[in-house]
């Protein structure tokens, strides 16, 4: 009995485009999603009229309708939706945001020049010295852009497609092969003394991946780069969740299902392979092929028996350190007088303190800026979040207090930017670690793994388990929107035939 070719546990961004991209080669796909909501990390959810994104909301590339849709992109979602035939349209803006540090406020623009101009007015040495270090990324940028993602096969059946389609791009790729899994901060340290751009340079790695320069690998930083000035920076109409729901509509267009509230108990084996999936209520769903999107500790050491994998690589992956969680304050507040404001601001407290500390660096989003149909008429929505470390974290009679205690570095980041924003509040949520874990199902609520760059590659799609794979922010390329959609991707074309990849190829024009 088989109730699908394949089926797709949780629908993150990873998932989804594994489950749409399958759905379009013409597999009968089913993603089982716990929560109500779908999305993972990336979902929204309403309150009171607002509409609040739960994770991701710095952009770039991701619009393929209205004038975002004339911009060249290299954003593995863009291409996602290009081959699904489904649009997504956004609002261009620029800057990217004003990071808010100790000695004053830096406009983040996408064009290059402007960029350094503004750093100039902090130290004229910093922006030369900067300039050098996006010179060293660049050929990088332009080795990989000229290889889309939606061509890659990570086994050795693809690379006759990509030598014979691409054959100078990967002439040229090749001469940059050494520096796949370099690290970011080999680059700075050759390139950047600066204290100020050395500090700048590692919160642009922390926002991007989690970790400082020194452990953020050198191609996500040159993407980061690269794709910021060449493409454009933008917002989905509609909040975070319209991109859940543009990759929804892929999968159901081209036969796939979505299933919410279907939480997986456990992956079903038969003679040592993956067989299917236990739902919470008993029933038991079969595929012969299935994907997690889950975490890797929460699919090697909650969805699978501890037998059911050879111990020594089982306690290797639950080992994989995790970046910390978060603290989330969701805020409606009133719009009147706020003329001006923009929507993304970093707020570094303390320069002498590391920017990974709990309540250091505070990112905050306004999409109303951008979108005002997530707020109600007069009013914003506000997102701003930190890190937070999950230990210690519990329910109990203290909990509602150090709520209240760990969302103050939120507030008086806020304040930097909104001064009278407590007196502007008319719904306020504090979101925990717990929060986090909860609504996400995801190990401590963690970010991601902390696979530091020295420390070796992200884990594949493939698993020990014939039939078992995976996608998602656990696995290659890592961390963020356009990594966990290129990890979908490269799993679906492990499954494919190239001579499959190869037609849409043609298709999509890439």
């Amino acid at each position: 009995m088989q109730d699908a070719d394949a089926i797709i546990i949780g629908s993150g961004l990873g998932g989804l485009t594994a489950g749409a991209m399958l759905a379009r080669y013409g597999w009968k796909v089913l993603v089982c999603e716990s929560h109500t909501i779908p999305g993972g990390a990336a979902h929204s959810f309403s309150r009171q009229g607002f509409h609040f994104d739960s994770g991701p909301s710095f952009y770039c590339g991701l619009g393929n309708a209205g004038d975002a849709g004339k911009a060249p992109s290299l954003n593995p979602l863009r291409q996602v939706l290009d081959a699904l035939e489904v649009t997504l349209e956004t609002v261009p803006y620029d800057p990217l945001g004003h990071y808010h540090f100790p000695e004053g406020t830096l406009p983040i623009y996408g064009n290059g020049d402007r960029y350094r101009a503004e750093i100039a007015k902090f130290t004229a040495t910093g922006a030369q010295e900067l300039a050098q270090f996006e010179q060293q990324l660049m050929p990088l940028y332009e080795s990989l852009s000229q290889v889309p993602t939606l061509a890659i096969c990570p086994e050795l059946k693809g690379l006759p497609l990509l030598l014979g389609r691409y054959p100078w791009a990967m002439l040229k790729l090749l001469t940059q092969v050494g520096r796949v899994q370099g690290s970011t901060g080999t680059v700075m340290d050759k390139t950047i003394r600066n204290p100020f751009v050395r500090r700048l340079v590692d919160l642009e790695c922390f926002l991007l991946s989690g970790l400082k320069a020194e452990s953020t690998v050198l191609p996500e930083m040159a993407f980061m780069f690269g794709e910021r000035s060449h493409s454009v920076i933008d917002y989905p109409i509609g909040g975070g969740g319209a991109i859940a729901q543009a990759l929804i509509t892929g999968l159901e267009k081209w036969g796939g299902t979505l299933k919410l509230n279907t939480h997986v108990e456990q992956i079903v084996m038969r003679d040592g392979k993956a067989a299917g999936v236990k739902v919470r209520g008993g029933e038991t769903l079969h595929a012969p092929v299935i994907i997690s999107n889950a975490t890797i500790w929460d699919t090697y050491g909650s969805l699978l028996q501890p037998d059911d994998l050879p111990s020594s690589f089982r306690q290797d992956a639950l080992d994989t350190p995790a970046v910390e969680s978060f603290m989330h304050l969701h805020l409606g507040i009133r719009a009147d007088g706020l003329d001006g404001l923009t929507g993304h601001h970093v707020v570094v407290h303390d320069g002498d303190r590391d920017i990974t500390t709990p309540g250091n660096t505070c990112m905050i989003s306004i999409p109303t800026v951008w979108d005002t149909s997530l707020a109600p008429a007069g009013h914003h929505t506000v997102h701003a979040y930190t890190l937070e470390s999950f230990e210690g974290w519990q329910r109990d009679e203290f909990y509602g207090a150090r709520k209240r205690e760990r969302a103050e570095p939120l507030f008086r980041a806020l304040e930097k930017v909104i001064p009278d924003v407590r007196d502007r509040t008319v719904v306020e949520l504090i979101g925990t670690p717990l929060t986090h874990a909860h609504y996400l199902r995801r190990y401590q609520g963690t970010y991601g793994p902390a696979i530091a760059a020295q420390d070796g590659m992200f884990p594949g799609c493939k698993s020990p388990i014939a039939g078992l794979y995976r996608v998602g922010d656990s696995t290659m390329p890592g961390i963020g929107v356009p990594a966990v959609a290129a990890s979908g991707i490269l799993c679906t074309n492990t499954l494919v035939e190239p001579a499959q990849i190869k037609e849409l190829l043609n298709r999509t024009g890439y």
